[in-house]
């Protein structure tokens, strides 16, 4: 029997566990339900449970054989801070809090992935189940880094998966090379000197700096960045005063800024603080730059896309797994883990629905079994035990 058969027969039981995980969200780094509940299941499956990982990270350890080889299989866990507009009977329960990205899905999709191979062990080796928080831009993949998590865990690959609204229930899409794109968040502080409203004469003017800063960032990828490399600076944010007749003494410009390699995210920031500063001192105020790499590059190794790709083959046939997915501008913080073992990242089917991050995203509980079995079948791929083909 295929991952896909066996693990559709607990497809009642993981339906309901996704939707406990989506009606109690909990935010980056504060997963402490979340958590328990992952700890509490894997031990009942006897798993090996590594509780506190990174902070609320969980990491489940399944040993079979002699094998000497080790992968590891991530899933982020965390909510994010948006008021649910849905009208599901299991919606969140927590005020201005929402699963509106489908990590109670991963969450689950692992978790079944887990009770598959506690019960068949057709591997022959060490599976990592990583459960991971804080992936919405709170820094979980780093802090389980620091927190040793490879060097107490050591892995010879690594694979994760996302779901995607709009591609159909059964099929998956992966690429080698770049995946998803590195991400920054900026803010640049412009010191002028405040006055009167009525006397701009007397005032440096920071706002007016800032929008001169504004419209000049995007000189920063049409002229410094080549066509061939794609990248995005985008400002989301212009603060300045709070009062009609009063000229503030400063303004902030906020923002982020999309790239795949960390050789353009390099040249944006220096271009950043070489286009604020001049520009803010053309007005006579000053700038300075707040820059933070919140997402590496997600750049998936070609052999581990390669085995994942096939893994997803066994499961639903090739012609239904991409493998040649566009990169998107979204970030992915499993990229910090990908810079320290190789490994691989594919977009699972959600089938029709709204984007990720949108009031009334879904998650489809039907597409439990298809990343449930991919995980499990990827482990039985690059760990082959005795009944492996």
């Amino acid at each position: 029997m295929s991952p896909l058969d066996a693990i559709r027969r607990d497809h009642a039981d993981l339906a309901a566990i996704r939707q406990d995980f989506h009606a109690h969200p909990e935010l980056g780094m504060a997963e402490h339900r979340t958590a328990a509940r992952v700890a509490e299941l894997l031990e009942s499956w006897g798993i090996e449970v590594h509780r506190g990982v990174g902070g609320t990270g969980v990491v489940g350890v399944l040993r079979h054989g002699s094998g000497n080889r080790a992968i590891g299989l991530r899933a982020d866990m965390d909510a994010l801070p948006i008021e649910e507009l849905t009208d599901l009977p299991f919606r969140s329960t927590t005020k201005g809090v929402m699963h509106a990205c489908g990590h109670d899905g991963h969450t689950t999709m692992l978790l079944g992935a887990a009770k598959y191979l506690a019960e068949t062990r057709n591997f022959d080796g060490t599976v990592h189940l990583i459960f991971q928080p804080g992936e919405e831009g709170c820094g979980g993949a780093l802090a389980m880094l620091e927190d040793r998590l490879f060097e107490r865990f050591p892995c010879d690959a690594i694979y994760a998966m996302h779901n995607r609204p709009g591609m159909a229930l059964g099929e998956y899409g992966i690429r080698p090379g770049p995946t998803a794109a590195g991400g920054a968040f900026f803010d640049i502080r412009i010191e002028g000197k405040g006055a009167h409203g009525a006397r701009p004469e007397v005032s440096i003017d920071p706002v007016l700096a800032a929008c001169h800063v504004t419209t000049a960032l995007q000189s920063i990828v049409s002229r410094n960045i080549a066509p061939r490399d794609a990248a995005v600076v985008s400002v989301t944010k212009v603060l300045g005063g709070e009062a009609y007749n009063v000229i503030p003494q400063t303004a902030t410009i906020s923002g982020t800024a999309r790239f795949f390699s960390r050789e353009v995210a390099a040249r944006i920031e220096e271009g950043m603080r070489r286009v604020a500063e001049g520009v803010a001192a053309g007005f006579g105020a000053t700038a300075e730059v707040d820059w933070r790499l919140i997402f590496a590059p997600t750049v998936n190794d070609p052999e581990q896309t390669e085995a994942f790709a096939a893994a997803a083959a066994d499961l639903v046939g090739a012609d239904k797994v991409a493998r040649d997915n566009p990169p998107g501008m979204g970030s992915e913080d499993f990229s910090f883990m990908m810079e320290k073992v190789p490994g691989a990242y594919i977009h699972v089917g959600n089938g029709p629905g709204e984007m990720p991050h949108h009031p009334r995203y879904a998650f489809n509980d039907d597409a439990i079994p298809y990343g449930a079995a991919l995980y499990a079948r990827i482990a039985e791929r690059a760990l082959p035990g005795d009944r492996e083909a």
